[in-house]
């Protein structure tokens, strides 16, 4: 039997159903093929699971200081099995609903691995899709090396760490992009002993060098040993060598060096799988485009690591511009009223203007996810700092940050 759609997609992650749902919003026919879970990295392996994760280490850490705010918790403690139970269950929950929406918008799913017969045929679970156009968003996995494996018990991927229900006393994390400060910082809030190790100069090398440093700082105050400009060697028998020489005897290793795209033979290719921005949102926006058209900067999409207090960056990097050609704003949060209250004043603001116009901003602040996307919001517009002077910021805000920024150029 063969069946007849307008579009065929290959991963139900959010590149996936983004593409679905714009489809059908146009009238289109859609079949989407997924062999795991729909929903993709994001929502079963990545983004959603480990921000509730590390919801539940930010409360604990901040119950640890309580006293401090007039709030007095005696025996305070955690239970991690619950911590993922609740996590499975928001989970759980997502997917169900984001399965019911795919449904009810009329697109056919097939819980099938997809193999694609030709430019404009499928083949899943012994049927044949015949499909005007395919497009493959299959997603990426987590990524090891030839003398570094998983082996999904000593050495962990980030799809494992989600599965465990009891803590190390102590992990050691290789790398530390977004996956590995992040997961350094809810293992230390449970007061796991973290090290970290880096094989670059600083901390989260894709950041501005400000905010690198600033990272090393708080882990430093938070005990977290790290060995950068360093690298591991070999791991045997439950011993890691570093290429320095130190042997280190860590109950877990989380290797977190990247992910690698599930490539697919299709013309058109998008989310992870495409190999360039490994992100959600940027695998919606090409999701958008595809579908709708609707044209976006690639070269504005802004990052975010989470924890506390957050991290985020957009646009180009002060290492990366030439001295001379640029100004440059920097104010500490611990100048705003607003983190005195919240007892979060850790972290600053840092603006790069070039011809009256933002061409980049580094934030390490609480609320750094939100504060980015006001500075992307005025960078895609292309507006002016005389412009963004003249708009109003409430108070007491984080965002009154941008505005006092805004004035020190």
């Amino acid at each position: 039997m063969t069946n007849k759609f307008d579009i065929g997609i290959i991963g139900g992650g959010p590149a996936g159903y983004t593409t679905a749902f714009h489809a059908r919003k146009k009238g289109l026919s859609v079949v989407i093929f997924e062999k795991g879970e729909i929903g993709g990295v994001c929502l079963n392996r990545g983004c959603i699971p480990t921000k509730a994760i590390l919801h539940s280490a930010e409360l604990y850490e901040e119950l640890k200081c309580s006293a401090d705010l007039g709030i007095f918790a005696e025996n305070i403690g955690f239970d991690y099995a619950k911590i993922v139970e609740r996590k499975n269950n928001i989970v759980e929950k997502i997917r169900k609903n984001l399965v019911l929406a795919l449904k009810n918008s009329g697109v056919t799913i097939v819980n099938a691995e997809a193999k694609i017969l030709s430019d404009n045929e499928i083949g899943a679970d012994g049927e044949i899709f015949e499909c005007g156009k395919i497009i493959g968003a299959t997603g990426s996995e987590p990524k090891d090396f030839p003398n570094l494996r998983f082996d999904h018990e000593f050495v962990l991927s980030s799809d494992d760490i989600l599965s465990l229900t009891k803590l190390p006393k102590n992990i050691l994390i290789i790398g530390s992009g977004a996956i590995g400060i992040e997961w350094a910082r809810i293992f230390s809030a449970f007061d796991v002993e973290v090290t970290v190790v880096e094989t670059a100069e600083h901390l989260l090398p894709l950041a501005d060098i400000e905010v690198s440093k600033r990272i090393e700082r708080i882990f430093k105050s938070k005990k977290i040993k790290m060995y950068l400009s360093n690298g591991v060697e070999k791991i045997e028998n439950g011993t890691v060598t570093l290429k320095s020489g130190e042997i280190l005897t860590p109950e877990l290793v989380l290797l977190a060096t990247g992910r690698k795209p599930n490539t697919v033979d299709t013309k058109i290719c998008i989310g992870d799988a495409c190999g360039k921005i490994q992100l959600a949102h940027f695998a919606i926006k090409q999701a958008v485009k595809e579908i709708d058209g609707t044209e976006f900067d690639e070269t504005l999409v802004p990052s975010v690591v989470y924890g506390c207090p957050e991290i985020a960056w957009v646009g180009k990097r002060e290492q990366d511009l030439e001295e001379g050609t640029y100004e440059k704003s920097s104010m500490l949060i611990s100048a705003l009223g607003k983190s005195h209250c919240d007892n979060c004043t850790e972290g600053f603001i840092k603006i790069l203007v070039q011809d009256d116009k933002i061409v980049g901003a580094h934030i390490v602040s609480k609320e750094a996810s939100a504060l980015i996307q006001e500075v992307t919001i005025a960078m895609q517009n292309n507006s002016s700092i005389e412009d963004l002077k003249k708009v109003c910021f409430a108070h007491p805000t984080y965002s009154e940050g941008l505005f006092e920024s805004l004035f020190r150029l």
